[in-house]
């Protein structure tokens, strides 16, 4: 008996015809019209050969011609799974279109699977835009975001600045007015700077909102706002009202801030007057302060030198503040306006006829702000976006030290401060209202034309080094935006139609292109 060679390869056995066709038959349901799926993917026996390349093979005996070998084929070269099991149903449009694709290698698809840049906010607050880098849609809202649990802010206010024609009012109207008065108990106070057809550019968006602007005029025929308001006093008590009463008369002296002497004359007067009027009916008014301002205290032991130097100091704030009076009677003169109220979703106080220079607008807006926190003592429950148009008024002179004194008050009533200003380069490093810029947790920077100016915002916010080149090239309403300690995005302000028109604030030139 002879024993196979182990080393011998055994050749595999030829299947018979029972076999062979027991191997290829197809099962019954495979010509049964949906069950076609359920088939089994069987490899095809196709081998692809090269024809003949005229020599044999080494080694090779008794055979004659060519030898026949594999090579590589294109992809569409090799068979497939069949795409398509009916070509009539393919023809009636049941299947996708049949598209010839490129054919590629694995490295070369890696490119199909791009990564995702994540949005660099949530959806919580209001749209703001779209980001410029990930084209994904851009929300915030700095009380919706202060109130957040957990915190993601420590300041719900907000600093806006470019430089005029970046498109910063029509972001401030949207962003910062419209859109949030959406919000549920969400209510508006506007201090209104920019001219606009003889009043003041969010008149007529306030009328489009149900109520009037509250407009301050030079002459004293409109509004009139009381220094010596009842709602100031309850608000932020004897200390705030004295705080108002000598930023106003330092805003009224050129800036010249009080002594101390200055100061206790002015405490002992409001203390004399608020005394006098504490069972009267009549409201007091700033000139029912005058005549207390310059008397000296006869309950301490005061030298006559020192009450002399007593009573220099209150004549001082009351020289002051009497030509502030005399120079706007009707304006500071009296009592506060019966329409001055929060009665709207929108407040707006119109101070765009008032002159540029001088005390008028900073003495409103700073009279404005402690108004505002005494009326919110007694309506609570509302976020209030106060925005300050020409900002700089508030924070870049003797009013920055009421908002900076009154921030924990200005948070625990709901207020979130919005200062839109050209460029920030105007306020003092070494002054209150660098420090609330600094404090601002929102910061949205437009276009600034100066370098000094640019590199002062990348500097103060911490953007970016590159950023400062970034903000010279700014087009109209694209902005940087930052918000806590996130890195900077580059956004881009989108407006529907109807915002677009109530936005606009070039109206006067619109016109003059019309009547050419």
């Amino acid at each position: 008996m002879t024993h196979p060679d182990p080393l011998t390869p055994r050749t595999p056995p030829t299947p018979t015809h029972d076999q062979a066709a027991t191997a290829t038959r197809a099962p019954w349901y495979a010509n049964v019209p949906g069950l076609k799926i359920f088939l089994t993917p069987v490899s095809p026996a196709t081998t692809l050969l090269t024809g003949d390349d005229g020599t044999a093979a080494p080694g090779a005996s008794g055979t004659t011609g060519a030898v026949r070998r594999g090579v590589d084929a294109p992809p569409f070269s090799r068979p497939g799974s069949p795409l398509r099991a009916s070509s009539g149903a393919a023809g009636r449009g049941w299947y996708a279109p049949k598209l010839a694709g490129a054919p590629s290698t694995t490295r070369q698809a890696e490119i199909l699977n791009t990564g995702i840049i994540g949005a660099p906010t949530g959806i919580d607050g209001v749209v703001n835009g779209t980001d410029n880098l990930s084209s994904t849609m851009i929300s915030h809202d700095a009380p919706t975001a202060y109130n957040a649990i957990p915190r993601k802010l420590t300041s719900p206010n907000v600093i806006i600045f470019g430089t005029v024609g970046s498109g910063k009012s029509s972001f401030t109207k949207t962003v910062m007015v419209m859109r949030p008065l959406l919000l549920k108990k969400h209510q508006a106070v506007v201090f209104d700077k920019k001219d606009e057809g003889g009043e003041g550019e969010y008149a007529a968006l306030t009328r489009r909102m149900g109520a009037e602007p509250l407009r301050f005029d030079p002459d004293g025929s409109g509004t009139r706002f009381n220094l010596i308001d009842p709602l100031i006093a309850r608000g932020t008590g004897l200390q705030g009202q004295m705080l108002l009463i000598n930023a106003v008369a330092r805003i009224a002296r050129d800036d010249t801030a009080a002594t101390e002497w200055e100061e206790k004359a002015t405490r002992y007067a409001l203390q004399l007057m608020f005394e006098q009027f504490q069972d009267s009916s009549r409201v007091s008014t700033t000139t029912d302060l005058m005549p207390y301002l310059g008397k000296v205290p006869l309950d301490q032991e005061l030298s006559a030198g020192a009450r002399e130097r007593f009573h220099q100091a209150g004549l001082s704030i009351r020289f002051g503040l009497e030509n502030l009076l005399e120079t706007y009677a009707g304006v500071f003169d009296g009592e506060t306006s019966t329409n001055v109220n929060l009665s709207h979703k929108l407040t707006t106080f119109d101070i765009s006829q008032l002159p540029d220079s001088g005390p008028a607008i900073p003495t409103v807006m700073a009279i404005g702000n402690m108004w505002l926190m005494g009326r919110l003592r007694q309506e609570r429950g509302y976020i209030t976006n106060v925005i300050y148009e020409e900002g700089w008024h508030m924070i870049g002179g003797p009013s920055a030290q009421l908002v900076k004194s009154n921030q924990k008050l200005s948070r625990s009533l709901g207020i979130s401060n919005v200062f839109v200003m050209h460029k920030g380069t105007d306020i003092p490093r070494d002054s209150p209202g660098y420090t609330v810029v600094q404090e601002a947790q929102t910061v949205y920077a437009f276009r600034q034309d100066r370098p000094e100016d640019a590199r002062w915002a990348q500097e103060t916010f911490n953007f970016a080094p590159d950023t400062a080149p970034t903000l010279m090239g700014l087009n109209p309403g694209n902005c940087i935006f930052k918000t806590g300690s996130k890195p900077e995005a580059h956004i881009h302000h989108v407006r529907s139609d109807w915002e677009i028109e109530v936005t606009n604030t070039d109206s006067a030139m619109a016109a003059g292109d019309a009547l050419d």
